[in-house]
């Protein structure tokens, strides 16, 4: 039994990533019996446009160097679009720079972020070609669609539900998605991102999901949750939660 702390750095209007990333960790710790705390830092952010995800961007070095006082074990980066939507690649230089800035401020940890922790899960499981579901408007989700094409997996299919409002995302009613899910193109594909937003509530979703699409699902909370397991070395698998926590 091992006790760890995960650090989150979150968008300030983010009301999920603090529920469904330790809701998988606690369906892993009741196998494991490992312990896990969770630590947020927040960096402003109301609106899912360009211009405020470029600030919050500028401003991760900041709340980075404050979460490192909280000697964490781990950070996550907990916002996939706001890596996605400057520039293909882009989450490993912010991935770099925010271990870097935590390695500066005496916290030599991990900085892994739901951009490249989604990237990493979909290779994983072998994923060449996926459809995706987005909350965001048409623009930002060619350009995670873009994003995810720039790292050799196919994005089939995308249906946008067009909510720019942050916390309007986190209220979207998540037992809509598998039927959400059922509308898009499947054929040929090797996966479903059921949520490419770590905002958009989908954890309860997974399973009926499933069984909709009858293919593996994987959403940003998930990817999250498997890439921080990974970098301290506590991977098990959880029930419910996806092609990732099958084992």
């Amino acid at each position: 039994m091992s006790s760890y702390r995960v650090g989150l750095l979150v968008p300030s209007s983010n009301t999920t990533m603090e529920t469904e990333v330790p809701e998988v960790l606690r369906r892993v710790a009741a196998r494991t019996r490992d312990r896990f705390t969770f630590h947020s830092n927040r960096m402003r952010m109301k609106t899912v446009s360009a211009e405020e995800l470029a600030a919050m961007n500028a401003d991760a070095d900041r709340a980075a160097v404050e979460l490192a006082d909280a000697a964490v074990d781990v950070m996550a980066y907990a916002c996939l679009v706001a890596i996605m939507s400057q520039g293909r690649g882009a989450h490993r230089e912010i991935e770099e720079r925010l271990t870097k800035t935590a390695k500066d401020a005496g916290a030599p940890v991990d900085v892994v972020s739901s951009a490249g922790a989604l990237v990493a899960g979909l290779h994983h499981l072998g994923a060449r070609k996926v459809s995706i579901v987005t909350p965001y408007m048409k623009p930002l989700t060619a350009l995670v669609a873009d994003y995810i094409e720039a790292e050799g997996v196919e994005v089939q299919d995308a249906i946008s539900l067009e909510v720019d409002d942050n916390l309007a995302v986190g209220r979207l009613d998540q037992t809509r998605l598998p039927e959400i899910a059922g509308r898009l193109d499947t054929r040929g594909v090797d996966a479903v991102v059921l949520s490419a937003c770590v905002q958009m509530p989908s954890l309860q979703a997974i399973p009926a999901a499933e069984n909709a699409v009858d293919l593996p699902v994987v959403t940003a909370a998930t990817a999250t949750s498997w890439q921080l397991l990974n970098s301290l070395g506590a991977y098990n698998p959880a029930p419910g939660a996806g092609a990732l926590f099958r084992g």
